[in-house]
């Protein structure tokens, strides 16, 4: 059986550790903070990582635990100049089951988490921490101080999701290159609010000012973010004096339950993966919060890496660099982007936040089309090709109608027979993999003729073929296995 230790367990490390558990890896989670944490920190899910959740079974209940109906309210002063609607132009399809930025508190996202692991007999170590590690050709051995006890443990792989101050990215000598702006700081914090309806994300943007107090689901906490700042620390009169300031209203703040002084730093690592031990999540790359990609950009690199460390394939586990790497340069150059946008539109009072949120940061666009897992044997032009998310749909079979998303989940492949011309093929390779004859049109895959689409556990394309030809599929599965 495979081991895996995985160092972390902000959503990263729980999105990565109920992949492995459901695939009937050992893992371990381990983290060093003495309880779990109540603080609401990153408070966005894109419609990608809502998808990765309906894989792993929990989308249900985080859509319950959210809103989708966001509204940014911007004022000047103590008055309210409009109210924007998030993604108010897309119109709903079906190959995007979710189409819209979901607000939800990180911790209710970390306690679904825990809850889905702890199905699988797996629980969080509190009070945990790893101090040392070594690794060879064959394995990793981990120290861990728990309460005062230290234990070796050895695993076949270690995984860091501890952050962007990672201990095991410093202790492998990996370089985090970029930059921290010292001057760029924002007050935040989790606070009661009185003076303000919860049906809609504050908003007072102009002169160089941003103060944005935004209601929490399911919650009566709010999230309190403020800069420029001066010199004060982080505290409940800070936070009211520039509310008072910058709004001219009756609000009160009250019960704050969390305080924090962010910088911005734009970060990415050189290297993602040293022999049997990875990085992922901020402990890979960190960025500007505008766009709301740091937490989803996390839980989509477990994604990915999850089903190549079951397979233990040293051609597959290559990949996880390959592939993810260029999507963190993606993150820090659209969430820079985003930033800069939403501090110019911010000077004239015209857009706020919203002025950062562009299709683009749903990460629905984000694909593989040039890694070394893609294979296009046939030419399909500018339609759906390698390396492109798979999308949804709803099949009418002779049993009912059937969602792809359902036919996908689990933790294997899924091959897709467009056309009659297909069934030989799907036959042959009905042992080996999950085939599913699709006879009628699928607008979102474009197909014109028999035509063959694997897709991966991980809900991308990875081969496009010719619908009599399954050695197309063997040989792609052969190579890359």
């Amino acid at each position: 059986m495979i081991t895996v230790l995985v160092v972390g367990a902000g959503p990263t490390g729980l999105t990565l550790a109920c992949d492995l558990a459901r695939r009937g890896l050992s893992v371990r989670i381990i983290d060093r903070a003495p309880r779990f944490p109540d603080s609401s920190r990153g408070k966005g899910l894109q419609p990608r990582s809502l998808e990765v959740f309906d894989d792993l079974g929990v989308a249900e209940e985080i859509l319950r635990s959210g809103t989708q109906k966001v509204v940014f309210r911007h004022y000047e002063h103590d008055q309210v100049l409009r109210d924007v609607a998030l993604y108010g132009h897309l119109q709903p399809s079906p190959d995007v089951p979710y189409l819209t930025t979901l607000l939800i508190p990180q911790w209710r996202i970390e306690q679904i988490l825990r809850a889905k692991l702890a199905e699988f007999g797996v629980r969080v170590e509190l009070r945990s921490e790893l101090t040392s590690f070594a690794h060879t050709d064959t394995g990793v051995n981990a120290t861990i101080v728990a309460d005062g006890r230290t234990e070796h443990v050895d695993v076949d792989y270690l995984v860091g999701c501890d952050g962007g101050k990672s201990g095991i990215r410093k202790s492998l000598g990996i370089s985090f290159e970029g930059d921290t702006n010292a001057t760029q700081v924002m007050l935040c914090g989790d606070v009661e609010v009185e003076g303000l309806p919860r049906d809609a994300w504050h908003q007072w943007l102009g002169d160089g000012e941003i103060l944005l107090i935004c209601p929490l689901p399911g919650t009566s906490a709010w999230q309190f973010q403020a800069s420029p700042i001066d010199d004060s620390e982080p505290s409940l009169e800070t936070f009211q004096r520039i509310v008072d300031q910058r709004t001219g209203m009756p609000i009160r703040l009250s019960n704050p339950t969390w305080l924090s002084t962010y910088r911005v730093n734009v970060r990415v690592a050189d290297r993602l993966r040293v022999g049997r031990v990875f990085l992922a999540g901020d402990a890979a790359h960190v960025h500007p919060i505008a766009g709301g990609l740091g937490m989803n950009t996390g839980i989509q690199d477990a994604y990915n890496l999850g089903w190549k460390l079951a397979s233990a394939s040293e051609r597959l586990l290559d990949t996880y660099q390959e592939e993810r790497l260029p999507i963190a340069e993606w993150t820090l150059r659209t969430s820079s982007r985003s930033s800069a946008a939403v501090a110019a539109a911010g000077k004239d009072r015209s857009a706020g936040v919203d002025a950062g949120m562009t299709d683009d940061v749903r990460q629905l666009g984000l694909n593989y089309r040039w890694s070394s897992l893609s294979r296009d044997v046939i030419d399909r032009g500018e339609r759906l090709q390698a390396g492109d998310r798979a999308p949804d749909g709803v099949l009418t079979t002779p049993d009912g109608q059937v969602r792809l998303f359902d036919v996908f989940r689990g933790p294997g492949f899924t091959l897709l027979g467009f056309g009659a011309g297909c069934a030989d093929a799907l036959a042959q390779l009905s042992d080996r993999m999950c085939t599913y004859l699709v006879t009628e049109d699928v607008a979102a895959y474009g197909i014109d003729g028999d035509t063959l689409v694997l897709v991966r556990p991980d809900g991308y394309v990875g081969l496009t073929a010719a619908g009599d030809d399954p050695d197309a599929v063997l040989d792609y599965v052969k190579t890359i296995m």
